[in-house]
């Protein structure tokens, strides 16, 4: 079983080569048949580079690259439609969750036999360690928050790491419009509509990023797209 895992990337040159090396030598640890896919989301940084001269080192990794930015939905789609094997997963190139959680997705994928696996920082206790109060107040509130909007029972459906089955990736990803803020959750509910199961994982945070969302302002833009999604992916005609 082949198993494809893919980092979008934007203007990631101070850590692109920590990640190659990271990733890199777990999926050679890990896995018997696997492809590194780094995706450049129009960057000006050319941190694309690091992943180029790795690939001549190690054909399985491999990058997509394309101009100009586009965001990071665009990248994680153009990843999907670059990849081959059985399972494909993606996360974050700061490796946010650590490389095991790579692992474990692709075995929870295996296991349970969903078309979809998702992180979760929610269920366990340690799932926000490291967080202040406040964030990890304003973030649960938040996943509720869209959570009711869109009609989902999962605990954390923004989080940055997510698995599927090929064929599940391959439907879900080739109906998804969305380029930037809101694809997680376009993700979720393009494969909802085509009758995806889905199961969750355990995660947490511990390489930590300083937070970039601003609670009001995003939970109100996010409102407004999950509105728009829910109309759209209704009438829409899954191809």
């Amino acid at each position: 079983m082949k198993v494809s895992l893919i980092i979008p990337m934007y203007n990631e040159s101070l850590i692109v080569s920590d990640a190659v090396k990271t990733f890199s030598e777990y999926m050679v640890s890990s896995f018997e048949d696997f492809e590194l896919i780094f995706v450049d989301d129009g960057s000006t940084d050319d941190c694309g580079a690091a992943v180029l001269a790795a690939h001549e080192k190690d054909a399985r990794i491999r990058l997509v690259s394309y101009q100009p930015n586009r965001g990071k939905g665009y990248a994680v789609r153009a990843g999907v439609a670059a990849a081959e094997g059985d399972l494909i997963a993606f996360t974050d190139c700061d490796n946010a969750y650590g490389e095991q959680a790579v692992g474990r997705l692709f075995a929870t994928l295996e296991e349970s036999g969903a078309d979809i696996v998702v992180g979760s920082r929610n269920l366990t206790k340690d799932g926000y360690a490291g967080y202040t109060f406040i964030r990890k107040l304003a973030s649960k509130t938040y996943l509720k928050l869209i959570g009711v909007m869109a009609g989902f029972k999962l605990s954390d459906s923004q989080c940055g790491i997510k698995g599927f089955r090929r064929d599940a990736a391959k439907k879900i990803f080739r109906n998804c419009e969305v380029d930037r803020f809101a694809f997680d959750l376009e993700v979720l509910m393009i494969g909802k509509k085509l009758g995806c199961t889905v199961a969750e994982m355990p995660v947490r945070i511990i390489n930590h990023r300083e937070s970039t969302v601003n609670l009001v302002k995003d939970a109100m833009r996010m409102m407004h797209d999950v509105r728009e999604m829910k109309k759209r992916i209704k009438h829409k005609e899954m191809v």
